[in-house]
């Protein structure tokens, strides 16, 4: 035992670095671990934050920081998520009150933070294509004393990056990579499909060890013959797995393969890591943890193991009281339109909590299909299935429509078919970071043919809109919505085309209210007027493609101006004064909308401040705007 041991305090305080860690005995790992999951929980609650992935990963985490020497060997975590325990271990468990804080920790690796965060990855399936990078750089380089260990849970397996990477490493025996498989059979809620019922099987064939733990128990206990025996019986583990479990698919890919492990036993998990660093080749250790490990709330909350719980009370494990949110509109909506067509059918890809379709698949449950965390394969799929003449509804949050735009653009839209895609966490999210904000989808969807794009600008839109969504058969639809409570409804005063009139004014400026910024839009328009800036406030609902009577009422204003929770480059603003330029109206535009660059994680208003959109920062700059137009007119009365 260190010497260490029975020092006041607290072993975690004393664990500056992985150098601190290896100084410790393995008597004293157990209250560490312990030390670290009263961490997580007490933070979490104060924060919220990913509780059940971390508390999976304690004894794992600490094993991988005894065995391998960060940063000089390279530990990548798939996803970013799980990153908690990593963070405590390598210098950062004083600075947890701080946890997705404005100028705190972040929830996901960040370089800026420590040089032990590598990639800064939250979007699950990248991390085995980081390592194979990343291994074959140091071979190249002769940096031949490092190792890359890439930590990917099973649900991230699902995804078909993770398994364009394993197939090329594969073909690479000579790379220092291990791959640690964390097997907990969860994504956000359990993991489907056919590698999930593969990796079950293996998970269930544990009687085996069971077994051979019960020789090697009785068998010790016989002198001489006992032991050897056993040695005997442990060289044959091989064989015993084929007969009693299907054939380890890693194997068959030409991996080295070492498991199953006791993901809590973290002498165990030392163990098959050091093993697998002495065979520098790439190596598979499947590791089998549970989700939520340690706290009893997380490990019986059915749903997610409380894998991202907005702030509770630990000792109860009672989360505060969320308001009705954008989410919960649609999960209520997409139910009753489910009652009234047969034919819709809906996709999640491993978001089914979150994006709020248990009660579709509770009340349909034939007609949901969750695919795993495999967005592009989701989108494709959804096109097999409009061609065989039904409506499918794509659940996804907007930042993880990225990776699946090309299903998008080249599979749905090319085709023409009806997919209707919901956007759920659209625009600023806030406390998840850079990763998570979803301020490419106005953007990256614009280039798009024959695609139809809704955003609502309160509950009743979100309900009208996304009907009307499911009822278009010749082409796909986007229905994109924010994070959080929903805002009160805002009733239109007028109607212009298939416009919403939120406000009337004589013509001075047109504000370009697009979805959930109408409330902040009416509220500038209400300081313009106490400036003498008469202000009409229009709500297209459908952003694309644009209602022609825009042209109209853009040419009886003076100016432009468009209002959007979504990077500004190539968004709604650039599609309005496109529109006007190829209709020769010359009336000046101006874009409000998100910067675009990575933002820090702080909570959504915060962010909104900081970037200027705010109704008196729209307001000032309009004011300044139209006293800037109004001297030029009066210098260039011809103009």
């Amino acid at each position: 035992m260190s010497e260490r041991t029975g020092r006041p305090g607290s072993l975690l305080e004393s664990v500056k670095g992985p150098r601190d860690l290896k100084l410790l005995g393995a008597a004293e790992l157990p209250r560490l671990a312990a030390e670290i999951r009263d961490l997580l929980v007490s933070s979490t609650a104060r924060t919220g934050g990913h509780l059940g992935p971390n508390l999976g990963v304690v004894e794992l985490t600490i094993a991988l920081h005894r065995v391998f020497d960060s940063p000089r060997d390279r530990i990548l975590w798939d996803t970013g998520h799980q990153a908690y325990v990593h963070k405590m271990l390598t210098g950062r468990a004083g600075l947890f009150d701080t946890l997705r804080q404005e100028g705190g920790l972040s929830g996901y690796p960040s370089q800026a933070e420590s040089e032990h965060d590598i990639v800064e990855n939250s979007h699950a399936s990248t991390a085995l294509s980081y390592a194979d990078g990343l291994a074959k750089a140091y071979k190249v380089r002769r940096e031949n004393d490092r190792t890359v260990v890439a930590v990917i849970g099973d649900g991230a397996l699902t995804g078909g990056m993770a398994w364009e990477a394993l197939n090329n490493i594969a073909a690479h025996r000579d790379l220092p990579l291990i791959i640690v498989v964390n097997d907990n059979g969860r994504s956000y809620s359990p993991t489907i499909g056919g590698l999930a019922s593969h990796l079950a099987s293996l998970r269930a064939t544990q009687r085996y060890e069971d077994v051979l733990e019960f020789v090697k128990d009785n068998l010790a206990k016989v002198p001489v013959v006992g032991p050897p025996v056993y040695d005997a019986l442990h060289g044959v583990k091989k064989g015993i797995k084929d007969v009693l479990a299907p054939q380890v698919m890693f194997e068959d890919l030409g991996l080295k393969y070492i498991g199953l492990v006791d993901g809590h036993d973290e002498q165990a998990v030392e163990a098959a890591l050091r093993k697998a660093r002495g065979f520098r080749r790439p190596v598979i250790v499947h590791v089998l943890t549970k989700k939520g490990f340690g706290y009893s709330f997380a490990e019986n909350h059915d749903e997610d193991c409380f894998h991202s719980p907005t702030p509770f009370d630990p000792l109860t494990g009672e989360e505060k009281p969320k308001p009705h949110g954008w989410t919960n509109v649609f999960s209520q909506e997409i139910v009753r339109l489910g009652a009234e067509r047969q034919d819709i059918v809906a996709i999640t890809a491993a978001m089914l909590g979150p994006t709020g379709l248990i009660p579709f698949s509770e009340a349909y449950p034939d007609r949901l299909y969750d695919v795993g965390i495999a967005e592009q394969h989701a989108l494709t799929s959804a096109a097999g299935l409009a061609l065989g003449g039904l409506h499918p509804v794509v659940a996804l949050y907007s930042t993880f429509l990225n990776r699946a735009f090309d299903q998008l653009l080249m599979d749905v839209a090319l085709h023409r078919l009806p997919v209707t895609v919901v956007l759920d966490r659209a625009g600023v999210t806030g406390d998840d970071g850079a990763s998570h904000n979803g301020m490419w989808d106005l953007s990256i969807l614009q280039v798009v043919p024959g695609l139809s794009i809704a955003v609502p600008r309160d509950e009743p839109r979100l309900r009208e809109l996304l009907a009307e969504a499911v009822r278009v058969d010749d082409g796909p639809t986007v229905i994109r919505y924010p994070k959080g409570p929903v805002t009160a409804e805002i009733e239109a005063v007028g109607q212009l085309g298939g416009m919403d009139v939120l406000r009337a004014g004589d013509p001075d400026v047109l504000i370009v209210s697009v979805g959930p910024m109408a409330e902040m839009c009416l509220e500038a328009a209400a300081l313009l007027d106490a400036q003498g800036i008469s202000t009409t406030v229009v709500d297209p609902r459908w952003v694309k493609p644009l209602d022609e009577a825009l042209v109209l009422a853009a040419g009886a204003h003076k100016l432009v101006v468009v209002v959007e929770d979504s990077g500004r480059v190539g968004g709604v603003g650039d599609a309005v004064a496109r529109t006007l330029r190829d209709a020769d109206v010359d009336v000046p535009v101006r874009t409000y909308g998100i910067p675009q660059r990575f933002l820090d994680h702080a909570k959504r208003a915060k962010i909104l401040s900081e970037i200027g959109l705010t109704s008196q920062d729209i307001a000032r700059e309009i004011t300044e705007a139209v006293a800037k137009r109004s001297a030029v007119l009066e210098n260039h009365p011809a103009r």
